[in-house]
């Protein structure tokens, strides 16, 4: 047989169709490659394959994050979030055990989360007590407000919270300690603009225009005006004397014959009723 009939006969595969091969699915290929780096990891101890599965879980930590954040101050920056969950993230993939018949997602969500709460606990220097109780005191401040259409009392105040009246004015002193505002925290604007400012921001400039007159038409301040009327009378007092004389809590138990202390509970009373009216005309 010659070169050109050799050439010139038809090859199998053009007499009958080649048989072709069905591609792996995208996540089967995933799939097995994180199953041999988790072989790697758990049974040869292999560094660059512990590397390789905290780059593959990483979006995990973004979304555990990122929903943890969403329930948090907005001074609360996103980037630490995720620091704390990585944490969670590495002792999660130290005590996962790849042969046992659970999804590692489903196993590190909790340990992610639960390493971002952690965190945030340990730098939180007020006790959580103090926290249930202010959340406790402002809800119960806006229920007998609905209800009653006024201010409630202290010792109607104490008894929704079915506690003393001497336990209601302890718990006001231990608020008011605790009560702290971060100046990198941001403020929506009284304009339409959408923007925001920090706290940071509205320290004056004693060399700027006075921003009064601006501010004298706004939404806010004017929502602030009425919710400062409906104080009860001591409580509206403070508020001004400590907030617009500048005076210190001491010159101000002066002024109304009490002590310190007490004008401690009135300015700590006056400032829930206010965040719970402003939250209520949102």
């Amino acid at each position: 047989m010659d070169e050109d009939a050799v050439r010139s006969k038809p090859s199998s595969c053009l007499r009958t169709p080649c048989k072709r091969l069905k591609p792996v699915p995208e996540a089967e290929v995933k799939a097995f490659e994180l199953k041999e780096l988790w072989r790697r990891y758990k049974e040869q101890g292999d560094g660059s394959a512990r590397e390789r599965l905290v780059v593959a879980y990483s979006p995990l930590v973004k979304f555990v994050a990122g929903r943890t954040g969403a329930r948090l101050p907005s001074h609360v920056e996103q980037s630490d979030l995720i620091s704390y969950g990585m944490l969670g993230l590495l002792e999660a993939m130290d005590r996962f055990d790849p042969r046992r018949q659970i999804r590692f997602e489903t196993f590190a969500m909790q340990r992610i989360r639960g390493a971002i709460i952690d965190e945030l606990r340990s730098l939180d220097w007020v006790p959580r007590s103090v926290r249930s109780r202010a959340r406790e005191i402002e809800q119960a401040n806006s229920k007998l407000e609905h209800k009653l259409g006024r201010a409630p009392t202290d010792a109607e105040l104490s008894d929704a919270l079915g506690i003393a009246e001497s336990d209601l004015q302890d718990s006001l002193i231990q608020i008011s300690n605790s009560s702290i505002l971060a100046l990198e925290e941001l403020w929506m604007t009284p304009d339409a603009s959408g923007d925001k400012v920090s706290l940071l921001d509205t320290i004056e400039d004693e060399n700027a225009p006075n921003p009064q007159a601006a501010l004298d038409s706004s939404e806010v301040k004017d929502r602030l005006q009425e919710a400062i009327a409906d104080l009860p009378e001591r409580e509206t007092l403070v508020i001004a004397l400590y907030y617009f004389e500048n005076l210190t809590l001491r010159e101000i138990g002066d002024v109304l014959g009490v002590t310190e202390s007490r004008v401690s509970q009135l300015h700590s009373k006056a400032v829930l009723r206010l965040r719970s009216r402003l939250k209520q005309t949102a």
